[in-house]
């Protein structure tokens, strides 16, 4: 299993357009990405979970990337979190 802590720094946070980004990016992997805001936390492949966290700018968030494929998903799913939000 590996984490990282993200600072979300897009004006409008996760919203529909990327959380879609981030759920189809997360499909691409059999790891079990899973995004953590506080008490709330939600499977990157799940689009209106993802929006329902109601995740906005400055919000910092846990993103865990655990199962087979989690060191090549790690590197990915970091570096579209630096991007893209």
């Amino acid at each position: 299993m590996k984490q990282f802590e993200y600072t979300i720094r897009d004006e409008i946070g996760i919203h529909a357009r990327p959380a879609g980004w981030l759920a189809k990016k997360a499909k691409e992997y059999s790891s079990t990405i899973t995004v953590t805001k506080g008490e709330k936390s939600a499977v990157a492949t799940k689009l209106i979970a993802l929006m329902g966290m109601g995740i906005k700018c400055g919000d910092t968030v846990t993103v865990t990337v655990d199962g087979a494929d989690e060191t090549e998903a790690f590197a990915d799913i970091k570096s579209f979190f630096e991007s893209n939000l």
